[in-house]
């Protein structure tokens, strides 16, 4: 389930009627500019976001290097456009959805790459996600929590279960979605859902939907009402996150202990 998805082109060229459909890929410059070649002359093409260079400009390059004399066609609602697999794929989508570029705002495509660590977000800490996205809550306590609750191999995983005390791993968000369809019809809410595992008996009533409950965003924003709503109670951080996992104090402090496992491995770098 972590391995790692790469671009697979498809070198078949498509028909198009436009004058762009004569634009080749000369140069892929960086995550966020490309040179584009059309009957000699040369123009440079950008997207809004950040680079994604957690591992490195060498690691993006290798990656870009099938796009490089690709044909390109442009669509005023699809932008510039490229084969995949005989499907016209919107580059910029296309390089958020493998990892590579940040857009200014984190959408669906955006979220799952980061979270299931593809492309250049392979190589980012685990607590980069929390950074990007929390709100109220410190992003290393979030972490940290969350690598208690969905850890696997060293990272937060979005598309995770917990279905009567056994913890599912699924590849992707539509099969756990799936998984959560089916609870819901045998009638079953004893489930937590997501990067933080949220309780769906406790705290269904906080999702537009269970398709919601499953956005990376979202779920951290659940959490983190959960948690400030926790330390309103009780005044105290650490049984704010004690009582995240369990108010019965046995199982609170044992959680609460591999919390301060992971929050000393995060601040040391992880």
């Amino acid at each position: 389930m972590t391995k790692r998805v790469f671009l697979s082109l498809s070198l078949a060229v498509f028909a198009h009627c436009s004058v762009a459909a004569s634009a080749n890929i000369e140069r892929v410059i960086s995550p966020t500019s490309l040179v584009l070649e059309s009957a000699g002359a040369r123009n440079v093409a950008t997207f809004d976001g950040k680079p994604v260079f957690y591992c490195g400009l060498q690691a993006f390059t290798a990656w870009a290097a099938p796009l490089v004399g690709q044909r390109v066609s442009s669509t005023p609602d699809a932008g510039i456009t490229v084969a995949i697999d005989s499907h016209d794929t919107p580059l910029e989508k296309l390089l958020v959805s493998q990892g590579w570029l940040q857009p200014s705002e984190l959408g669906d495509d955006a979220q799952a790459a980061m979270t299931e660590g593809r492309g250049g977000w392979a190589c980012a800490s685990a607590v980069t996600p929390f950074e990007l996205m929390h709100s109220s809550v410190d992003p290393k306590v979030l972490a940290s929590i969350a690598l208690n609750e969905s850890g696997l191999n060293g990272r937060a995983w979005p598309w995770t279960l917990n279905v009567a005390g056994q913890g599912l791993f699924f590849k992707t968000r539509n099969d756990a979605f799936r998984a959560i369809q089916s609870l819901i019809g045998a009638h079953r809410c004893d489930f937590d859902v997501g990067l933080m595992q949220v309780n769906w008996c406790y705290h269904s009533q906080r999702f537009a939907s269970a398709w919601d409950a499953l956005r990376p965003s979202t779920n951290i924003r659940v959490a983190e009402d959960i948690l400030n709503e926790n330390y309103s109670k009780t005044h105290s951080v650490a049984k704010a996150i004690a009582y995240y996992h369990s108010a019965n104090p046995v199982p609170g402090q044992a959680y609460l202990a591999r919390f301060a496992r992971h929050l000393n491995q995060i601040q040391a770098g992880l």
